[in-house]
């Protein structure tokens, strides 16, 4: 469904941020992202959204394509319209609407208004806790509660794929529990592809059929999310204390 063939990422002209990086996201399915700050995750993400270019960022080499279209010369809101959508880091809630607002605010582009109330009960099935903050302004919801918001907001947009960018970040281990499990039922029930980048590599992967790590913009070690786990240097490769093996 995603197709990323050495994609190549500069910042300002003169940054390089991405190297020769290719990957596939099948249709269905979750495929992690991993490596510390500063590896490429982000520009990755941002390459498929059409946000590079928000950010004074360009691709200069390869090409990106879903459902077998290219789309890395589309703007961002012609990309979302496909099905993409962008989960950024930082839980990026609007402060000031209630949270049913927020989740109704992920619909706008949508046009089925019978189904947009049908899946806005379904985000509360999803996320019980947030049914019960409805009225609640987004600004008062606590970090584990804005990125439940976050991410029913754009499940609401009915994307085939979400990108979520540290779904995990700052949050603490029983609520990143609970929030990837939540992520592997919506894959599982709604068929939604995700691909989550992250530096929680055991949560990821716990969830993850595939996976790709990154350092210094480089994809360095690939594989099913079993053989990462497993993988002698991965955990090395990782936290990069050793040298480079041989891809997978």
């Amino acid at each position: 469904m995603l197709k990323l063939n050495k994609i190549k990422a500069v910042y300002s002209d003169v940054v390089l941020a991405l190297t020769e990086v290719s990957m596939l996201v099948e249709e269905g399915s979750i495929v992690a992202l991993l490596g510390s700050n500063g590896s490429g995750k982000s520009t990755t993400l941002k390459s498929i959204s059409g946000l590079l270019k928000t950010e004074d960022g360009k691709l200069t080499e390869g090409t990106i394509e879903f459902d077998g279209k290219r789309i890395d010369k589309l703007n961002p809101e012609k990309i979302a319209k496909l099905g993409i959508c962008h989960v950024l880091q930082g839980r990026s809630a609007f402060q000031q609407l209630t949270t049913e607002e927020n989740l109704q605010m992920g619909a706008y582009l949508r046009r089925d208004k019978d189904n947009v109330k049908r899946d806005l009960d379904q985000i509360y099935e999803y996320f019980p806790q947030l049914a019960t903050l409805r009225h609640q302004k987004g600004g008062y919801l606590s970090g584990g509660e804005q990125q439940m918001l976050i991410i029913g907001r754009a499940f609401m947009a009915r994307p085939k794929t979400m990108l979520l960018d540290e779904p995990s970040l700052g949050l603490a281990p029983g609520i990143i529990g609970s929030i990837f499990a939540i992520l592997k039922k919506i894959n599982e029930v709604e068929k939604t592809s995700l691909l989550i980048a992250e530096q929680n590599a055991i949560a990821t992967l716990n969830i993850a059929n595939y996976g790709y790590i990154l350092q210094n913009g480089r994809v360095i070690l690939e594989g099913s999310a079993q053989v990462l786990k497993n993988h002698e240097h991965a955990q090395g490769i990782y936290l990069g204390l050793n040298s480079v093996p041989p891809r997978l």
